[in-house]
């Protein structure tokens, strides 16, 4: 008798609902702070479910032994995890930022002063460390008609956008295999 009733629970929806409910509360524990933060609005809230979800799966690889090469592929994942929050975070772009230094003036475009323009000037800059930095892109960009600061803008957006694709391009190559 005892027998059948073990036979039952190990191959019965019980033994399933069971595990399944404990998977989802834990589920829930765990994805309830990117949840909480979630918004429909922008892109930086994709990339969060991304990284949480790519470092989640990443740390269950590195801790298990399913296959030879469940450490190579959470290297990867932890790899997509990073150039996901350099997508998230716009890390080229505030990379490029920091190379010069903007003083910024509100000037009003009527005599009421209701409407107002905003007006920019470079303080300071130092794209020549930047050049040396990204020397190849430097090289690929189109220079006519542009000065330092469109240049430099440039070489940013095509990082960040290198970036992206990078990141995709290992994701596309690799994630049938991110499966225990």
């Amino acid at each position: 008798m005892w027998d059948n009733i073990i036979h039952w629970w190990n191959y019965t929806w019980i033994r399933n609902a069971y595990r399944n409910c404990r998977n989802g509360i834990t589920n829930l524990w765990k994805w309830a702070p990117v949840i909480w933060q979630d918004r429909d609005w922008d892109h930086y809230y994709i990339y969060a479910v991304l990284i949480h979800k790519l470092e989640k799966q990443a740390t269950s690889f590195a801790q298990s032994e399913y296959s030879t090469r469940s450490k190579r592929e959470a290297e990867k994942m932890f790899l997509c995890a990073k150039l996901a929050r350099m997508q998230q975070q716009e890390f080229y772009i505030d990379e490029f930022r920091e190379h010069y230094e903007m003083k910024y003036e509100f000037i009003p475009t009527d005599e009421t002063k209701k409407w107002f323009t905003l007006e920019s000037e470079i303080i300071s800059e130092n794209f020549i460390d930047y050049f040396t930095k990204y020397s190849r892109q430097y090289r690929l960009v189109d220079k006519t008609d542009k000065d330092k600061e469109d240049i430099a803008r440039e070489i940013a957006y095509k990082n960040q956008e290198r970036s992206r694709k990078l990141l995709f391009k290992i994701m596309e190559q690799n994630i049938e295999r991110w499966w225990d």
